[in-house]
């Protein structure tokens, strides 16, 4: 989260432990003049409350409606990896589309051997619990592809899902306004086995699948029932 000002406050993630995620440290970025006036209304009303007294969640909530400016930023990326193969919630098989930049989701015959394999790495968030899930990014195997949430540029089109090349270390620490949070997703497990994945940068946009079969993997909205949105990790090992 960052504070107008002479600092900056910064959540580690999207819902955070109020004691826990919260810290100020000091910030030489220009800031806007929405965000100087922001802080300008906060301290008035900072003033015209009689008591000195404050709550941690009447606080909280001060900065929250007047202050402060919502990223979801993970820490950095993990040394572990997980290869595994990704199916639809109608046992689809995600492969990639040949001359384009997408992922099919396509019903595959034979066996696992056809199967393409995706590398899942993991961020972590020190001091801070993310409840929409753990930070992700998802690269086919033996590839520099990475799955990416973006929208087309210079446009209001809804985001789409793409493979784009890029390298580990560019996505080894993303930081604030370097663009890296297309690459990032939230995997959110329930019952065990059944994943969901939303995109970081576009919340509430989720990886999802076509009911029929050989068609696009794209990014869905939750409430989107004409869509699979649910998908399990099979033959995972740690890499």
């Amino acid at each position: 989260i960052a504070l107008s000002g002479s600092f900056s406050m910064t959540f580690l993630c999207g819902r955070c432990d109020l004691h826990k995620g919260l810290r100020i440290e000091i910030s030489e970025q220009p800031h806007t003049m929405r965000q100087v006036t922001n802080i300008i209304i906060a301290l008035q009303k900072f003033k015209q409350v009689r008591s000195t007294e404050f709550t941690d969640h009447e606080l909280f909530n001060i900065i929250i409606e007047n202050i402060v400016e919502v990223l979801v930023l993970p820490s950095h990326c993990s040394h572990t990896f997980t290869q595994c193969t990704v199916c639809d919630g109608l046992k689809k098989s995600l492969v990639q589309s040949q001359g384009t930049p997408n992922l099919l989701a396509v019903t595959l015959r034979g066996g696992n051997s056809n199967r393409m394999g995706i590398n899942l790495s993991t961020y972590t968030t020190p001091g801070c619990k993310a409840t929409n899930g753990q930070p992700i990014c998802l690269k086919i195997a033996q590839s520099n592809l990475y799955l990416a949430c973006t929208k087309e540029s210079g446009t209001s089109s809804q985001p789409h899902l793409i493979l784009e090349a890029c390298t580990h270390d560019h996505l080894r620490k993303p930081t604030e306004n370097d663009g890296m949070e297309r690459f990032l997703f939230f995997r959110k497990v329930t019952g065990g086995s059944i994943n969901t994945f939303e995109s970081v940068k576009y919340p509430h946009w989720f990886i999802s699948t076509s009911k029929n079969e050989s068609m696009p993997v794209d990014m869905c909205v939750e409430e989107d029932t004409s869509r699979q949105k649910i998908f399990t990790l099979q033959d995972q090992k740690v890499i």
